[in-house]
């Protein structure tokens, strides 16, 4: 494994790239670069590596695994040589209900709330410690058996959405911030526009039935396909291994 100094100057290198692709992206679109947010992804990284990432300049991290999470962010939060970064965590993978408090606790942005149910866990569990989680809602917009998020594929089904999307924007302990999803693996980036445009258009016809929700976020886009999803709208991109390197 690289030293800690080599490990961060690897880490910065590919992160100014990945932030540079960004900017190229939005740009091509007339968009403000500084309007996409980058979320490094760091699940299944060892600790040494997210202390990395840190140190060369990430400022949200994103984790898919709660109890994986929680322990990282508390092994940091010991390190006084990591509080001097502002970081902010986000949770970016399905979560079981039994793991609610947890994300209710530990997270500024939970972007894949997926259930009525979980909303309504995850919403007790944030008001027990007094504050308002941010959220965004999952959806499948490609019609995957295998993914999580309300089924979204078929656009004429969409009026079925609003029944679970009023029940969420009415509780007290969450804000709904935008929506979130993660379109089928695909021989190539561009293959995935299709799916990061149904999602645009989902925001858009819930901006105009559940007008009382703010609708700005879009999460959207991986190593593999985040300049196709910047080019379609997306605010928040989602990225491990293009900046931290292959998983363990």
């Amino acid at each position: 494994m690289l030293s800690m100094p080599d490990l961060v100057s690897t880490i910065r290198e590919r992160y100014l790239h990945v932030l540079d692709n960004i900017s190229v992206a939005a740009d091509k679109v007339g968009r403000n670069p500084e309007s996409i947010r980058l979320v490094v992804v760091t699940k299944t990284q060892p600790i040494e590596v997210v202390q990395a990432a840190i140190e060369a300049g990430a400022k949200t991290l994103g984790e898919n695994y709660a109890e994986e999470a929680v322990e990282k962010i508390l092994a940091l939060e010991s390190q006084s040589a990591v509080n001097q970064y502002a970081v902010e965590w986000h949770m970016i993978g399905h979560v079981q209900s039994r793991r609610a408090q947890l994300v209710a606790e530990h997270f500024a942005l939970f972007h894949s709330l997926d259930s009525l149910k979980l909303a309504q866990r995850v919403d007790r569990f944030a008001g027990e410690v007094g504050r308002t989680l941010p959220v965004l809602l999952e959806f499948n917009v490609g019609g995957e058996e295998s993914k999580s998020g309300w089924l979204a594929s078929d656009e004429a089904r969409w009026p079925d959405l609003l029944s679970d999307v009023n029940a969420i924007a009415a509780l007290t302990n969450l804000e709904i911030r935008g929506l979130m999803t993660m379109p089928p693996l695909s021989t190539g980036p561009e293959a995935a526009r299709a799916y990061f445009q149904r999602l645009r258009r989902l925001r858009d016809f819930l901006v105009e039935r559940v007008p009382q929700t703010s609708w700005t976020e879009l999460s959207m886009g991986t190593s593999s396909d985040y300049s196709i999803a910047v080019e379609e709208g997306a605010t928040l991109v989602r990225i491990g291994q293009a900046i931290l390197g292959p998983r363990p």
